[in-house]
């Protein structure tokens, strides 16, 4: 399998090898051209010096062919560490000292003439060359030796110094030894480090895989360890990242969990209810006379489970995003008075009256109409079975900072305080509505705050001295 660790070893280990490729590329040749750039000067500078000598040993009357003159040129050519070879004008060789043999065939043999025109035409010549003379090519380098008589320069011949290469290989071949050595010692470290490092770069990685695997199986109460979390790198954040998803996915789990349980205890009761009248009714328990009141509360419980089931397919709508909320331009006041007529004979029948603080003119505002509406009526609907018969029920419009505030207000049972952050949860019912409401199904505030979410505005509860009131924002049109 092609993991991220090969990956990341092969492309580390392929850098640091192209590196070392390059720099020992580099290292090699210009180490190379230094070293013979270096042994060329030399060499010029030895041709030259045994020219200088040449000529004086010529003019102290020495025949190149005499002894002395030869003990004197093998002197030199031990000083100089170089195989010396002196020559006529015409190229033909007349002495020679090899350190290697001490005497030479190479007596009478004659010289290239490329070579000595390019001694006359460049003063520091230097050629890599057997001259047709060595059984090997050579760092040959020549100076011309003259006399200078009357004047004038007397070319008497040349003197030729060569060395073999074999010193110069010997010595680049131990650097590139000591180089590739090197490298390869550093290769090792390099390659050990990056595996070790790749290494623990993937362990986080692939222990959360597992983890992954796991909880996508259902073990909800994984997390990645608190030490890898707590690294500064993307891996820690990786980390960070996964767990807040899994305390996300843990609690919507927690809430579906809660909602299965809440919806089934809401179907149960009223099934039972139907199941057991229904029952009573065919088998004779239930006396002739009393079936019209226990086939009204059958008629009651069957509509309280149709508006479970519309509730809860509106919310699923909403959750889903199915119904896609307009933003247009309503008059808010219109909204909420024909929300308070369809409310009415609710009011008549418990007795309430209504306190409507509604602006003269019309408040437009941004939104979903039919939203609004559906938020209005659950609110007032709200109010009014949770009011004491007799009281009144505030409704007050307001603008400021850009935005409408609608109030609604009932006189009631107080919430208790620690009631009020979860009055909006879905199938929440605080005691006293589970005390008084027989009707609800504990979605109606749910479904408030995800339509007003969806709209970006908010709504606030507060409830004291039996007085709760729910306030919601709307952004003004004009």
């Amino acid at each position: 399998m092609n993991t991220l660790f090969k990956r990341h070893f092969a492309l580390t280990a392929g850098m640091i090898l192209l590196s070392f490729a390059l720099l020992g590329a580099s290292f090699m040749t210009l180490s190379y051209r230094v070293t013979v750039r270096d042994q060329k000067a030399a060499l010029d500078e030895k041709s030259d010096y045994m020219a200088v000598l040449t000529g004086r040993l010529l003019l102290m009357g020495l025949d190149v062919e005499s002894d002395d003159f030869n003990d004197y040129l093998s002197a030199a050519a031990q000083l100089i560490d170089a195989d010396v070879l002196v020559c006529n004008e015409d190229g033909t060789v007349l002495a020679v000292c090899d350190r290697a043999e001490g005497t030479s065939d190479w007596l009478g043999k004659s010289v290239p003439a490329d070579f000595l025109r390019q001694l006359d035409e460049k003063e520091d010549y230097v050629a890599f060359s057997s001259l047709n003379l060595f059984s090997e090519s050579r760092f040959v380098s020549g100076a011309p030796v003259t006399l200078e008589m009357e004047g004038r320069h007397l070319l008497l011949g040349y003197v030729l110094v060569s060395v073999s290469t074999r010193a110069l290989t010997e010595m680049w071949g131990l650097l590139a030894n000591l180089f590739i050595l090197s490298a390869a010692v550093v290769l090792c470290i390099a390659f050990l480090s990056s595996s070790l490092s790749s290494r623990q770069q993937v362990r986080p990685l692939q222990e959360m895989t597992g983890l992954v695997r796991r909880f996508g199986m259902g073990e909800y109460d994984l997390r990645v360890p608190e030490h890898t979390c707590r690294r500064k790198d993307e891996v820690g954040e990786l980390a960070r990242a996964f767990n807040a998803m899994a305390d996300s996915i843990a609690l919507s789990e927690q809430k579906r969990s809660e909602f299965v349980a809440n919806i089934s205890h809401e179907l149960k009761t009223p099934m039972t209810t139907i199941a057991g009248f229904a029952d009573g009714i065919l088998d004779g328990t239930i006396p002739p006379e009393k079936e019209k009141e226990y086939l009204k509360t059958i008629s009651d419980e069957t509509r309280r489970l149709s508006r479970l089931v519309r509730r809860m397919l509106d919310m699923s709508k909403f959750q889903n995003h199915d119904m896609v909320l307009s933003q247009t331009e309503f008059d808010l006041t219109e909204v909420l008075a024909r929300t308070l007529i369809s409310l009415e004979g609710k009011v008549n029948g418990k007795g309430l009256d209504v306190d409507a603080r509604l602006p003269d003119n019309s408040v437009y505002v941004w939104g979903d109409p039919d939203a609004i509406t559906q938020v209005c009526y659950n609110l007032l609907d709200n109010a009014i079975k949770f009011s004491h018969p007799g009281t009144v029920i505030g409704v007050a419009v307001s603008t400021r900072g850009g935005k409408a505030y609608v109030s609604i207000r009932d006189t009631g049972e107080t919430i208790p305080e620690e009631e009020l952050p979860l009055i909006f949860d879905r199938l929440h019912k605080s005691d006293r509505s589970r005390s008084l409401d027989k009707e609800g199904v504990g979605l109606g505030l749910y479904l408030v705050k995800t339509i007003l979410n969806d709209l970006k505005e908010t709504i606030t509860v507060t409830s004291r001295d039996h007085v709760t009131e729910f306030v919601f924002t709307l952004t003004l049109a004009r």
